[in-house]
C-alpha cells in the first residue's frame, strides 16, 4: 500500500469514529463500511491497492495472526471445559463435512474445473469469522455455550484449513510427493504450529507474571510485549515450517490459560495485558477489509456470473447449516439452537487471506481464473452483509426463545444453556467481545 492509500484508510477510520455511536443501533457493522470505502476507492480510481504487492498479503498474516491470538487470550478451557463439546463436534465432524459438502456443490457448479481446484474453492470458505456477527458474541441474552461454541470453532477452524490449503495449492501447481510425504506435510505443519505457540505464548506469560509479581516492567512495554507475541509465533513457526495460525492461536490459549489467582482481581493479567492487542487487531482487521473491497470485490463483483452467486449462496447456507446440524446429531440441542449455530458461520477474514495468499500464484494457477476469485470474493461479500444485518436481530429472537427454555426446561437445561450474567467476574472476562463492537 502507497502513501495514498494508507491516507484513505486513515480517513475512513476517522469518518466513521465521528459518527460511530450514531448510527450503533443501524444494520451497519464496520466491515461493511470499510469493504464499501474499498470499493469505492476502486470504482472512482481514487485508490488503486496493487494486486501483486507483497505488503498487502503481509498485512493479512499479521492481521489474522493477531486476530487469532488476541480471541484465543480470553478462552480459559479449564473453567470452562463444560462447552467444548460443542465445538469439538463442530470442528471434528463439521468443517470435514462442510470441505466434502462444498466439493460436491462447486463441483456440480463448475464441472469444467478439475476436482482439486474445486475442493480448494471449498477449503479456502470453510474458516468461519464469528466476529462478523458482533451482536451474536456480545449480546449476554445468548446462553454462553453458544457464544463460546462459536468463538472457538471460528478460532481453531483457520488453522486447520491452512495444511489442507496449502496440499491442495501444491497439487495444483503440480508439486510431485507421495502420499507419506503429503502426510508428514500436514502431520508437521500442525504438530510444531502447536508446540511453538505453547512455547512462545507460555514462555511469555511466565516471563511477563514473573516481571509483573516483582514490579519490574512498566504497564506500557507489557503491552507492547503482548502485541508481538502473535508475531513472533506467525514467524518463528514459517522458519521451522510449522503451522503459522495454529501457533499464533495456540500463543493465545497458553497465554490466556496462565490466570489471575483467586486473590486477584479481575481483568486477569493476560486479559489486562492483551487489551492493546484487541484494539490494534481490530485496527488491522479493517485495513484488510479495505483491501478486500479494493482488490479482490470490485473485480469480482464485475466478473459474478448466476453460477457463481449460486455458489456463494448455497456455501453460505446448504454448505455451512447442513454439517452443522449433522455434527450436532446426539446432543441435547434443540433445532432453534443447532439453526442459529449454522446460520451464523461468517466466513471472512481467514477466507480473505487465502485468497490474497493465492494472488502471489494467479499467474501459476492455470484454469483457477475468474470462478475461484469470484466465488471466495462474493461469498465473503455476500456474508459480511448478511451476517452483519440479521446478528443483531438474530440474537435477540434466540435470546428471547432461549429464556423461554430455561424457564419450561429441567435443571441440565438450565445449567447447559447458562447466561452470563450467571457466571463469576472472572468467567465473565473470559467470555470474547466482538472484535467490530462500537462500546469499548
Amino acid at each position: 500500500m502507497g502513501p495514498g492509500e494508507v491516507a484513505a484508510l486513515g480517513v475512513a477510520v476517522i469518518a466513521f469514529a465521528v459518527v460511530s455511536m450514531r448510527i450503533e443501533r443501524w444494520p451497519l457493522t464496520m466491515p461493511m463500511v470499510f469493504v464499501a470505502a474499498g470499493v469505492l476507492g476502486d470504482a472512482t480510481d481514487m485508490v488503486d491497492v496493487a494486486p501483486d504487492n507483497e505488503t498487502i498479503v503481509l498485512l493479512a498474516e499479521v492481521t489474522l495472526a493477531i486476530i487469532l491470538f488476541s480471541d484465543a487470550v480470553r478462552i480459559d478451557i479449564r473453567r470452562l471445559r463444560r462447552y467444548l463439546v460443542i465445538p469439538s463436534r463442530l470442528l471434528a465432524i463439521g468443517l470435514p463435512l462442510t470441505i466434502v459438502l462444498g466439493t460436491l456443490i462447486n463441483a456440480l457448479l463448475f464441472p469444467e474445473l478439475p476436482l482439486v481446484q474445486v475442493a480448494l474453492i471449498a477449503a479456502i470458505l470453510a474458516p468461519t469469522d464469528a466476529a462478523l456477527g458482533t451482536a451474536v458474541v456480545e449480546d449476554e441474552t445468548v446462553p454462553v455455550r453458544d457464544r463460546l461454541a462459536l468463538n472457538v470453532e471460528s478460532g481453531v477452524n483457520d488453522g486447520l484449513v491452512v495444511p489442507v490449503v496449502a496440499v491442495m495449492t501444491a497439487i495444483i501447481l503440480e508439486e510431485e510427493q507421495s502420499a507419506a510425504d503429503w502426510v508428514v506435510f500436514v502431520t508437521q505443519q500442525i504438530g510444531l504450529g502447536i508446540v511453538l505457540g505453547v512455547v512462545v505464548g507460555g514462555g511469555t506469560i511466565m516471563a511477563l507474571r514473573w516481571s509483573d509479581d516483582r514490579n519490574w516492567a512498566d504497564a506500557r512495554f507489557q503491552q507492547l510485549a503482548t502485541f508481538v507475541v502473535p508475531i513472533v509465533a506467525l514467524f518463528a513457526a514459517e522458519v521451522v515450517e510449522g503451522n503459522s495460525f495454529i501457533a499464533a492461536f495456540v500463543a493465545g490459549l497458553m497465554f490466556g490459560s496462565f490466570r489471575s489467582r483467586p486473590d486477584e482481581a479481575v481483568p486477569t493479567l493476560p486479559v489486562r495485558l492483551g487489551a492493546f492487542t484487541e484494539d490494534a487487531a481490530q485496527l488491522f482487521g479493517l485495513a484488510a477489509f479495505f483491501v478486500f473491497g479494493n482488490v479482490l470485490l470490485a473485480d469480482a463483483l464485475a466478473d459474478a456470473t448466476v453460477t457463481i452467486v449460486v455458489c456463494a449462496v448455497l456455501s453460505l447456507t446448504v454448505g455451512r447449516m447442513v454439517p452443522v446440524w449433522v455434527s450436532l446429531i446426539g446432543t441435547s440441542l434443540k433445532p432453534p439452537s443447532r439453526l442459529f449455530l449454522g446460520w451464523f458461520g461468517p466466513r471472512g477474514l481467514a477466507s480473505i487471506v487465502f485468497g490474497l495468499l493465492l494472488l502471489e500464484d494467479t499467474e501459476s494457477l492455470v484454469g483457477v481464473g475468474e470462478q475461484v476469485f469470484g466465488v471466495i470474493a462474493l461469498t465473503v461479500a455476500f456474508s459480511i452483509v448478511l451476517h452483519g444485518a440479521t446478528a443483531a436481530p438474530g440474537a435477540r429472537l434466540y435470546g428471547a426463545w432461549a429464556a423461554r427454555a430455561m424457564e419450561t426446561g429441567d435443571e441440565s437445561d438450565r445449567a447447559e444453556m447458562m447466561m452470563e450474567h450467571e457466571l463469576s467476574d472472572e468467567e465473565r472476562s473470559m467470555i470474547p467481545k466482538g472484535r467490530w463492537s462500537l462500546k469499548r
